[in-house]
């Protein structure tokens, strides 16, 4: 493919002219030759680190991605930002910068890219937090993006994942499991490069941001080591030179119903809870109106159909050998639950895409039909009541049940809720609620995958209810809410809770409820005192500008 003209909308401001000159000899230096002034720039994002094995790999599917660009006629610029590692913080301090990493992403990308001048962009991501910042800076930005995933980790022994080593810890605490058994997961469940191996949020979200338009087809159903995403990645870079000659931007993109083909790929594939807030996030950057009641009006048609982990058998690998998401989507597509008339970055629509897509082996079970549906209306539930004036967010398949009441065990942080269930305090007809953990009181809204593995380790899945201000890791399964908002650390409900109080989740009736007499309610608020904020740095400054989950907890909502 050779390049047309015009494609130098930004770069020519930064490269053009005898003024320029000092910016051209900066770039003769690392590896530009007078030819490649003229070419579009394309800058490489990759969220290559050795803090993960999410993204141990992403470094050479940059390269792939700008060798694709350099022989399509454009000119490449790699460049790189931060990733943080969910996994290995989990239930430590450390856990609180996660969240504020999306964000610290989605802004390092948006100035690299706005000072260097860059005429269109490639992002590549393999980790929970670095896709969504990737596509909100995109959104951003407005310039002819594409976004790669970095592919998904193949199964560990015994077809482990990581969460099996999060629920290894409930058995052993439990004492179901050896000191042998439990080196033995340990050692096994993390094979090499690639994102957690379930339908959890790093699977859920490459699903999403594939079914908003922004990623080839099947990006987001690849595994991190093969060759199929080495060529996704080629074909990002030769395919964004084609968006830059259409002048085909995310603002054609990501639409109202972009939108909401994202949510529905998300609940058909059972996915993570992270989606709502990222979507929320990802749509406010892109000027689109998207709400909480937008997931619960989407989600009244749409089944739940992959039975993929944490709370199915399957793993992302195993989804891939059928044919990936492609399939699925063909499927909804028939069935009128997308919407076939969405611009993609191949510059065709999401039904010109699906056109030619085959359907699922037929002896196949990852994958169920619209008459056997796991479920068939929504596993995400956004729940409301006098414990979420403002919103709340479930993940209930069905399994769990679709009620629970229970007698509140009340926790003013993860650590000290994780110790209660491992010790033996939690037991059956508990509703375990961990507060000042919301986006400004942890600060950075950390994701409760141990205490909800600690549940399931200890073989209380079934019996005991989880709340929480803070939210889940896609590996969360469980009866278990999160979001809930106002967060305690505003003065939301939440806060005066006591042990002993009874609560009511139901997820038919879509409420959550504090069974206390709303006089009582009013008179703990009254003589309730607000926690003292971080006083400097990152997670103080996170504090002081992020808004409510309700609304994605972005950073730049009234400015």
């Amino acid at each position: 493919m050779t390049q047309k003209n015009g494609g130098r909308q930004h770069s020519s401001v930064i490269l053009d002219g005898d003024e320029r000159a000092p910016g051209r000899a900066m770039l003769r230096a690392v590896g530009f030759g007078d030819e490649d002034f003229s070419k579009s720039q394309i800058g490489i994002a990759s969220t290559w680190s050795m803090v993960t094995p999410c993204n141990m790999h992403i470094d050479e599917l940059a390269r792939a991605a700008a060798a694709g660009v350099d022989q399509a006629g454009g000119k490449s610029v790699i460049f790189n930002t931060i990733t943080v590692s969910d996994g290995i913080s989990m239930g430590t301090p450390g856990m609180r910068y996660s969240l504020v990493s999306r964000e610290v992403i989605a802004d390092s990308i948006e100035t690299v890219a706005g000072a260097q001048g860059f005429d269109g962009l490639v992002a590549i991501g393999g980790c929970d937090k670095n896709m969504p910042g990737c596509a909100m800076a995109m959104a951003r930005l407005d310039r002819p993006a594409i976004f790669v995933y970095g592919g998904t980790i193949k199964p560990g022994a015994e077809r482990r994942d990581i969460v099996s080593v999060f629920e290894a810890v409930g058995q052993r605490a439990q004492g179901s499991l050896s000191d042998e058994a439990f080196k033995e997961v340990e050692c096994t469940a993390i094979p090499g490069p690639g994102s957690c191996g379930g339908m959890y949020t790093a699977n859920t979200m490459a699903s999403a941001i594939e079914a908003l338009g922004l990623s080839l087809p099947n990006s987001s159903a690849q595994d991190a080591i093969s060759e199929h995403k080495q060529a996704d990645c080629s074909n990002a870079g030769q395919a964004i030179l084609n968006l830059i000659d259409k002048d085909i931007r995310p603002s054609k993109i990501l639409t109202q119903e972009a939108f909401e083909n994202a949510i529905t790929v998300v609940i058909a594939l059972s996915g993570s809870t992270n989606a709502v807030l990222h979507l929320l996030a990802i749509s406010h950057c892109a000027g689109v109106d998207l709400r909480l009641d937008d997931f619960t009006r989407i989600g009244e048609n749409v089944p739940v159909l992959a039975d993929v982990k944490p709370s199915g058998r399957y793993l992302m690998s195993e989804l891939i050998e059928i044919g990936g998401i492609q399939p699925l989507m063909k499927m909804l597509l028939d069935r009128g639950l997308l919407h076939g008339d969405c611009l993609t970055v191949t510059g065709k629509t999401l039904a010109e895409n699906l056109a030619q897509v085959q359907p699922y082996p037929e002896k196949q079970d990852i994958v169920r039909t619209f008459a056997d549906p796991l479920k068939k209306t929504s596993h995400l539930e956004i729940l409301y009541g006098n414990l979420a004036p403002t919103g709340a967010v479930a993940k209930l398949t069905g399994k769990e049940g679709l009620q629970f009441t229970g007698t509140a065990k009340v926790y003013d942080s993860e650590e000290a809720a994780l110790q209660a269930i491992l010790n033996g305090d939690v037991v059956k007809n508990d509703v375990v609620v961990i507060r000042y953990e919301g986006p400004q009181g942890g600060p950075g809204m950390r994701e409760m995958l141990s205490p909800t593995s600690a549940i399931i380790g200890k073989g209380l899945g079934q019996d005991v209810a989880l709340i929480t201000d803070g939210r889940f890791s896609g590996g969360s399964h469980g009866f278990v809410v999160g979001h809930v908002t106002p967060e305690a650390a505003v003065g939301g409900p939440i806060a005066i809770i006591q042990n002993g109080d009874e609560i009511s989740i139901n997820a038919e009736t879509r409420e959550l409820n504090l069974n206390v007499s709303d006089e009582e309610v009013q008179q703990r608020l009254a003589a309730w005192v607000a926690p003292k904020p971080p006083a400097r740095g990152v997670l103080a400054k996170y504090a002081r500008s992020v808004s409510s989950a309700s609304t994605g907890a972005i950073t730049d909502a009234d400015l």
